[in-house]
This record gives structure tokens, sequence and C-alpha cells, in this order.
């Protein structure tokens, strides 16, 4: 599923020697259809045999098994015969050596996983995407999680995609500085991107690359310096943070104000909460769209509470009334059940 449920199984990142070893099945398996040709062909204008005799001559001398010739063969056929079994043996022996080596080492599972990895890349849609999983890439994935919305992780270090997989997170090995890797990701059909790799360089270069292959997408980038917050929103990012910051604030909101650090911590984080706050866009054929807070009577028929309204030019109505003007491309913050939040969302 690429809406709503996000894909919670990724397969590990494929090891380069399974492509070699494949490389090397499909050179094996094209000289001894190779071999094949040429036996066939040279038995047909040696021997004058029709094509399937030729062919079954062909392939009893390969494969050694000892059958009767179909026909008395002269000299020059015999000599054919003995290049044929030299050529033959060698390569049938050959390609059953990495046949088996391709099956009892793993690798046809790897291939396996590769493709299906692929192809759960290619569905997702309206996703999100997250640039590294370090410490603030981790908390990031656990709130999509729980969220319960699709996500995809690109990560450079082997031991960190380990460890992103066995949480259940469709993750991939890549490098999302590069145009490649974030279009395997499906940057053109995805919502937002967050961009948390390690160094800040490297963040505005995943933020540039982005939006470029997306100018829509929605970016949020970590900062690690003050000095780079600039760089990065030049880059492209809609919103840079700075997780020091963050934290300060919030420590002093810890002591200052307590009881409301707490409170929108809960709402806004906790699980076993009756009511939750929804965010939701009025679309253009929205029923709301060039309503009143009042004429759409949206305590009547879904239940919920509007807290504020944000225009698309980012002014804040943080106090809304039953007369407040609803607008395509407002963004309305809403509190409700879970089956209120469901109600207004079909509304809008």
């Amino acid at each position: 599923m690429a809406n709503g449920v996000p894909y919670r199984v990724g397969p590990p990142p494929v090891p380069a020697e399974d492509f070699s070893i494949l490389r090397r099945l499909k050179a094996a398996l094209l000289v001894l259809a190779a071999i094949l040709v040429i036996g066939t062909v040279g038995y047909m204008l040696i021997e004058g045999f029709v094509f399937i005799d030729a062919f079954y001559m062909t392939v009893i001398t390969v494969a050694t098994v000892g059958f009767e010739e179909v026909h008395q063969l002269s000299q020059a056929g015999e000599l054919f015969t003995i290049l044929i079994i030299l050529l033959g043996v060698g390569a049938l022996g050959y390609t059953v050596g990495v046949v088996a080596e391709f099956m009892v080492e793993g690798h046809l599972l790897g291939l396996v996983e590769v493709r299906r990895l692929e192809t759960r890349l290619s569905e997702l849609k309206d996703h999100y995407i997250l640039c590294g999983y370090g410490r603030v890439g981790e908390e990031v994935a656990r709130s999509f999680s729980d969220a319960r919305v699709p996500f995809v992780v690109i990560e450079m270090k082997d031991e960190r995609v380990a460890e992103c997989v066995g949480e259940g997170n469709l993750c991939f090995k890549g490098d999302a500085t590069q145009d490649e890797v974030l279009t395997r990701a499906g940057i053109e059909r995805a919502r937002g991107l967050v961009c948390a790799v390690d160094t800040d360089a490297d963040n505005v270069f995943v933020v540039l690359s982005a939006r470029t292959l997306n100018p829509q997408i929605m970016i949020v980038a970590r900062s690690n310096e003050v000095e780079s917050e600039a760089k990065l929103a030049k880059a492209g990012a809609d919103r840079v943070l700075s997780p020091a910051a963050i934290d300060g604030r919030r420590m002093a909101n810890l002591l200052v104000k307590p009881v409301i650090s707490d409170y929108l911590d809960f709402v806004t984080h906790g699980n076993n909460l009756e009511f939750h706050l929804e965010e939701v866009t009025v679309s253009p054929d929205s029923e709301l769209a060039s309503k009143t807070i009042g004429e759409a009577h949206l305590r009547a028929k879904a239940g919920v509470l509007i807290l504020a309204v944000r225009k698309p030019d980012g002014r804040f109505d943080t106090n809304p009334s039953s007369s407040t003007l609803l607008e395509t491309g407002d963004s309305l913050v809403a509190i409700g059940t879970d089956e209120q939040v469901e109600a207004f969302k079909r509304m809008v």
C-alpha cells in the first residue's frame, strides 16, 4: 500500500558480489549457448545432418551421456566431435559451478530482495523521504511510523541501514547527495523530504538536488551550525531546524512554563489520547471552500474544533470564529477523536 500505511519492511542492501556472480552466470550461459550453436551448425555442414539430428548430436556430446551417434561420423566429424567435447565439457562444468554458487551462497535471495525493494519504491506516492538515520533521523522515522505515513529512508552506513531495517522501516543504502539516489526513492512523487545527514555541507547538496528534482516538495533540513541555516534556506529548504536551539528552548520552557510544555507535548505526541491534533488543507473541490466556519457546520457534521487557520501567504489566525472565511489553500488545525478527524478529512 502506497498511501496511508507505510511499507514497514525493507530488504538489506545487496552486496556488489551478487551482481558480479550474475554477470559470470550470464557469460557462462552465453558461452554454452554459443557452443551448442557452433556444434549444431558444424554437424549440419560437415556431416549433412538435418537440424534436429545435428542439435541432438551436439547436446549428447556436450553432456557426455554416451548415447549412440544418430549417424556414422566421418573422420572430419570425429575430429569435430572431439573439439565439441573439449569445449563443451569445460563450459558445462563452469556453468554448473556458477549456478551452484549462485544458489547455495544466497545470491539468488539477494537479487530477489533487490527486485522486491525496487517494486516497493516504484509504488510509493505522496510519501516522505528521510535522508540520514542518525540520532535525529531515528526519531523522525519513529514519528513517521507512529503517524502511519508512508516513508523511505536513505542511509550511507551499513550498520545504520541494518538497524533501520531491523526496526521495520523501508530503507536502502545510498548517497542522498546523488540525483539518481533521490530519484530511486521517488523524489518526483514525494510529498516531503527530511534532510538529516551527518554534515551541513552534505545537507546543502541534498537540499539543492531535491529542490531541482521536485520544485514543489516540502523540505525540512537539520542544521548543525547556526551559520549554515541561511545557506540551507538559500539552497531551497522550506524549514531549517537546529536541534541544539530546539533543545535549548524546550529546556527553558520546561522550567518557565512547565504545564504548557507538558500539555503541548501530551497533545502532539501522546499515543493513547482520545483527542488529537490534525492539520488539513482546503482543496479547490472541498465543500468548505468559500464558506465560513459557521456555514460549514463543522461541529455538527464532523465534531471537530478548528483551533487555527493558516493562509497560503503564511498568515495565522490563531483564534478563528464562526465568521472566519475558509478559502482554497487554507491550512486548518483541528482537534477531535479519530472518527471525527476522519469525517473532517472527507469534508476537506
